[in-house]
């Protein structure tokens, strides 16, 4: 399955900044990490400082799937609103879960840190923000959901939104403290390389083509034939996970962006801010570290990528049209524009923990637009499950539930 297309920004920015061998002779590991984008590269960063015998194996060039194509804004705020999901899973799991997106940007923060990082880590706020007037009143009762979890939010009124940064047609919003931004796809490098200096073995362009289940170790076979024995699989590997299970647990959709050209004056007064709105599909954007302006949306079923790709053109018009309704006197110049895929489930949440068809092995799946901080929640619950204990949010992000 392929999830990016038609040159997304962040690999035609940066190039490939690293290249990995291929698996061409047998090996023995006490974790395999299926997939090299954001997500393994974290629960590997967490499994090596743990003290494993690692390997992580790719079946492209390292980050090179979605990893490439996401926007990488960093938000507590889960897709669901905070009051529906504690409608569906009770109110401790909904705060839990979104204070869990929010300790996971502290923690990158932290990891950007440690690994000296260059990809840009940068805190922001993030208004929420409403240009319809019927969504005002579910949106009010969300702020006060938020306040209530103990979240630092403030109500703008549409003429305090104008002011601070010169939108037009909306009608309030939620503006949060915690949010931030990076370069993922340079971030997931500069982590494998960290950690390979520490023991970490990776092989891109090593496919896995089977699995031999054993009661205490796999073995994990490629398309060259290449055996490998670990101890235990942890799969990260995001939407492509729909191939590998086949119970309905999860919605692919095709979402759509593009970037501007580089602006530093014009863009000055959205650089500290993240944004989405209430829309369905929602607009989302943000400022990149070099001064470009990334929106994007559009959202749609994913059919193919062919059909996918197709839709490209059509749904720039459509979000520039968008963001002309609330920035009408900017002027957007496109530089780059694509298209990726991204699973949706009923809940917002994630899918980390173990599956009954899949022995020894580990699931952590970032679903929607916290697939980067749901996975930061991933490497502390797969530390937990290599050491055989609870998590509290197990109940939450399991299959099945």
């Amino acid at each position: 399955m392929d999830l990016k297309s038609n040159e997304p920004f962040w690999l035609v920015k940066n190039g490939i900044l690293s290249s990995y061998p291929s698996l061409k002779s047998d090996e023995n590991s006490d974790v395999l990490i299926i997939g090299g984008g954001i997500t393994g590269s974290l629960i590997a960063h967490q499994m090596i400082k743990d003290g494993y015998k690692t390997m992580l194996i790719d079946k492209r060039e390292i980050a090179n799937g979605s990893t490439s194509a996401t926007t990488s804004m960093l938000q507590y705020e889960i897709d669901v609103p905070l009051y529906e999901l504690a409608e569906m899973i009770g109110e401790k799991g909904a705060a839990e879960s979104y204070k869990a997106c929010s300790k996971s940007i502290d923690d990158l923060e932290k990891i950007s840190d440690e690994i000296k990082s260059t990809a840009g880590f940068q805190r922001k706020k993030s208004l929420y923000f409403t240009s319809k007037k019927k969504d005002v009143s579910w949106l009010k009762k969300e702020f006060a959901a938020r306040k209530s979890a103990g979240f630092k939010v403030k109500w703008l009124e549409p003429e305090e939104i104008q002011k601070k940064y010169g939108f037009e047609k909306t009608y309030g919003g939620i503006l949060s403290v915690q949010g931030a931004s990076l370069d993922a796809f340079i971030f997931a490098h500069e982590l494998l390389k960290y950690n390979a200096a520490k023991g970490l073995k990776i092989y891109d362009k090593t496919e896995m083509k089977s699995v031999k289940y054993h009661s205490d170790f796999n073995e994990v076979f490629t398309a060259e034939n290449i055996r490998i024995r670990t101890k235990k699989i942890i799969y990260c590997i995001g939407y492509e996970s729909k191939n590998l299970i086949k119970e309905d647990f999860v919605q692919l959709k095709s979402t759509f962006a593009t970037v501007s050209e580089i602006d530093p004056v014009k863009l000055k007064n959205l650089d500290k801010t993240l944004f989405w709105n209430t829309d369905k599909p929602y607009l989302y954007m943000r400022t990149t570290d070099d001064n470009r302006l990334l929106i994007g949306g559009g959202d749609e079923d994913f059919q193919d990528p062919g059909k996918r790709d197709e839709l490209i053109c059509k749904k720039e018009k459509e979000i520039l049209k968008n963001l002309n309704k609330v920035l009408p006197d900017y002027k957007f110049y496109t530089d780059f524009s694509w298209a990726g895929t991204f699973g949706e489930t009923k809940d917002g949440l994630p899918y980390i923990g173990e599956h009954k068809k899949f022995k020894n092995s580990y699931f952590v799946l970032g679903f929607g637009g916290n697939g980067i901080t749901f996975s930061v929640t991933g490497m502390e619950m797969a530390s937990a499950f290599m050491k055989s204990k609870k998590h509290p949010l197990t109940e939450y992000f399991k299959f099945g539930r």
